[in-house]
């Protein structure tokens, strides 16, 4: 095995590592930052760690229509996630980055979606199947803008590569990046969306549907999917960087590292802030304003291709 092999290994793995280990921190920094905005104490930074752990020692209790899906799409979707976390730079080079180009990222990225809705699928609940008719209507239209970005990074690269694509490809032209600002607005306007945050986590919507596909979920599932979830949140922060803020200012590593955690972690105080002081949208209103973004997004692809 020479260098370069286990180079990629190495960073392939801290990538997964960093992931499992700071989604969790993550989750308790948003219910604590939401928490201080509405005026509680909240649970402490550490809860989500022992909620996961909790949930993974209660009994595997199979109540849905077909098990056998239940369990296949619970540990798809931890482990598209972390496939996903093998592709991209974080912090670091992109690991894998020989072994598939942004095609394979947008299709990863889409199935991640689609193990949360064979698992509603498979509960076969009433709430489970309302929660995924959501789930579907929102994917239609959301995941066509992440589609977009990267396509938008891809024509300004001239390149389906990963480590050129995820490196600020949106602004590679030769004027003013029009269409790159354009897809940066886009992104932000509904990175709340694809974090399955408020105002946008409607398929799941606990107050009304109870948390939709995953009702007829407990113990060890729930605990993997809640993990994936939390995982996501880092996985579509760390996209968001590199595809519109990868610049470090010519720092040395591990200043670079550093520089791209703490990033994410202004990603997720984001994130919290929006979710804390936005009201849940309706399902409609949610699939109106994702067809506005998109009929922009597709003027951007269009602006690229003609070099701005």
């Amino acid at each position: 095995m020479n260098d370069s092999v286990i180079i990629t290994i190495s960073i392939g793995l801290a990538n997964i590592v960093m992931a499992l280990l700071l989604a969790p921190f993550c989750q308790g920094v948003m219910r604590k930052v939401t928490a201080i905005i509405q005026s509680r104490k909240g649970p402490p930074l550490w809860q989500p760690y022992y909620d996961l752990l909790k949930l993974l020692g209660k009994e595997d209790i199979e109540s849905g229509d077909s098990p056998v899906m239940q369990r296949a799409a619970v540990y798809m979707s931890l482990a598209t996630v972390l496939t996903i976390a093998c592709l991209i730079p974080m912090g670091l080079s992109a690991p894998m980055n020989s072994a598939g180009d942004v095609m394979l990222l947008i299709y990863l990225l889409t199935f991640s979606g689609i193990c949360t809705l064979l698992g509603g699928l498979a509960a076969g609940s009433t709430y489970s199947l309302i929660g995924i008719s959501r789930q579907m209507m929102i994917m239609i239209m959301l995941e066509p803008l992440f589609t977009v970005a990267i396509i938008v990074g891809a024509v300004h690269a001239q390149s389906f590569r990963l480590d050129t694509v995820l490196d600020g490809s949106v602004y590679m032209n030769r004027g003013f990046p029009w269409s790159g600002v354009i897809m940066l607005v886009i992104m932000l306007l509904s990175f709340q969306a694809f974090v399955e945050r408020v105002p946008f986590d409607i398929s799941e919507a606990e107050t009304e549907l109870m948390e939709g596909p995953l009702i007829e979920y407990s113990g060890p599932k729930l605990a993997v999917f809640k993990y994936a979830s939390m995982v996501k949140l880092i996985i579509y922060s760390a996209l968001l960087i590199d595809i519109f803020f990868p610049w470090h200012g010519g720092i040395s590593m591990p200043l670079q590292w550093m520089l791209f955690w703490l990033k994410i972690f202004c990603l997720v105080l984001l994130a919290a802030l929006v979710a804390a002081t936005h009201a849940r949208y309706r399902i409609d209103q949610a699939v109106r304003f994702f067809a506005l973004l998109l009929a922009v997004g597709l003027a951007a692809v269009v602006l690229a291709g003609f070099g701005y």
